[in-house]
């Protein structure tokens, strides 16, 4: 069986044919996980074992690299801003990249953390006369220092860049998030537009973090991630104590991602109560590994459903606590093309246009359209299919029918774009994420 040509960079076809397995070559170092994030690799892709595909070691071989990452952070003279963003999603790399001639506090760092812990006045006797920018990476992990940041803007004019994976430390110990004097900026997963080598079943293994990405075992390292998240985030921070609880949540809530909250169902499957389930949805939400999509709730006849939706940050994440490796035409298959697709549109809101809102619409009677930009200002339906037909247009044709609609569309996997009765257009995917991107839709 041949794999479909999804994503292959100009030139791939150079590293197919019969030569024997190769190594993985990389061209850069790999002490560092994190300075992967804009190398190159390529992946041998020659069997079609789904354990190995899993690997990224089945189908085809191709290259796979970060071109570049979309994330602008301009500050006038004065400003400062916070850069929020899950783990490994490559804030620290994109400031040493972007940013390489500032100061930089890495709290990350048991010797810097422990100085600024113990004293965060040093923050203000070393660079109280300091001209330039500062940034203080995982700001999270000494909340105190917030408040010297606070008095060097309000008293020195000072700018700051803070990066920080977790705002909940900061919350619950009222820690001071500068009443609005510094901007709020979000780096999200690797967008299709800035990397080459985006197979689809590929990136529904690994997902879209740089070093899972990049890397020929996404497995491995997607363990190693959960399990360092409930070490640092959870464990570390208190935020749980019922670990063995938590983790199942984990899986619960990745076979779930997609679907309406029922905070009942997936307490009885976690087996903790309904109220300790919000507790843990909120956890996910204020550490970057999770957020809600609300139900449009607006409607001239027609009776909606007002429950949220959940999804995990991340297709590959959500894949891998599920246990599940999708592959074409299964439902596992279906459901993460959905979240991609929902990824680019979250990357698009925080890259730009973050006052952008996206909901998804539902009917009573389950008619549903999978998302809603702003006030209808684009509907989207999302079928992971290789031909659209009529019944797939149901939801559309019922929201088209509810009110005005400025654009329709059904991303798909068909390979020209067409368009059906109402003015509904069948859209290819990467042809959809390029328009997105080039503002068709604005």
């Amino acid at each position: 069986m041949l794999k479909p040509d999804f994503g292959l960079p100009a030139g791939a076809d150079r590293f197919m044919g019969d030569a024997p397995e190769a190594q993985v070559p990389w061209p850069c170092p790999r002490t560092d996980p994190a300075d992967q994030s804009h190398c190159g690799g390529i992946i041998n892709m020659k069997s079609n074992n789904l354990l190995d595909k899993a690997n990224l070691s089945g189908y085809i071989s191709y290259e796979v690299k970060i071109i570049k990452r979309l994330l602008e952070v301009d500050l006038p003279p004065g400003k400062s801003a916070f850069l929020w963003g899950p783990r490994k999603v490559g804030k620290s790399f994109w400031i040493a990249k972007n940013l390489p001639d500032v100061v930089i506090i890495d709290l990350l760092k048991t010797d810097v953390w422990a100085e600024y812990i113990s004293r965060p006045a040093l923050l203000r006797e070393r660079y109280g006369h300091h001209q330039g920018l500062i940034v203080i990476d995982e700001v999270q992990k000494v909340p105190a220092i917030l408040d010297e940041v606070h008095w060097l803007i309000e008293n020195r004019g000072q700018n700051f860049i803070l990066t920080g994976s977790s705002a909940r430390k900061l919350r619950r110990g009222h820690g001071n998030l500068l009443g609005g004097r510094a901007w709020r900026r979000t780096m999200t997963p690797l967008s299709f537009v800035e990397v080459e080598g985006y197979d689809l079943e590929r990136v529904m293994v690994s997902g879209l973090l740089p070093p899972h990405f990049l890397s020929p075992s996404p497995i491995e390292d997607l363990r190693a991630y959960v399990a360092d998240y409930l070490r640092d985030e959870i464990i570390s921070e208190a935020a749980t104590r019922n670990i063995p609880a938590f983790s199942e949540f984990l899986r619960v809530a990745a076979l779930t991602s997609s679907s309406l909250i029922n905070y009942v169902n997936i307490a009885r499957e976690t087996g903790v109560s309904h109220k300790v389930v919000r507790t843990y949805f909120e956890i996910l939400e204020d550490s970057h590994l999770g957020f809600r999509i609300p139900a449009w709730t607006k409607s001239r006849d027609r009776r909606m459903i007002s429950t949220e939706k959940f999804f995990l940050f991340d297709v590959g994440l959500t894949n891998y606590l599920a246990r599940q490796t999708p592959v074409m035409g299964t439902p596992a298959f279906g459901l993460s093309f959905e979240q991609l697709i929902l990824m680019e549109l979250k990357a698009y809101q925080a890259y730009r246009n973050p006052e952008l809102s996206i909901a998804f619409w539902r009917t009573s009677t389950g008619q549903e359209v999978d998302f809603i930009l702003g006030e209808k200002e684009l509907a989207v339906e999302v079928k992971a299919s290789n031909r659209i037909h009529e019944g797939d247009c149901r939801g559309l044709r019922a929201l088209l029918q509810d009110g005005p609609v400025k654009k329709a569309v059904i991303v798909s996997l068909e390979r020209q774009p067409r368009f059906l009765d109402l003015g509904i257009e069948v859209i290819p995917w990467k042809e959809f994420i390029l328009r997105l991107w080039g503002g068709a839709f604005s």
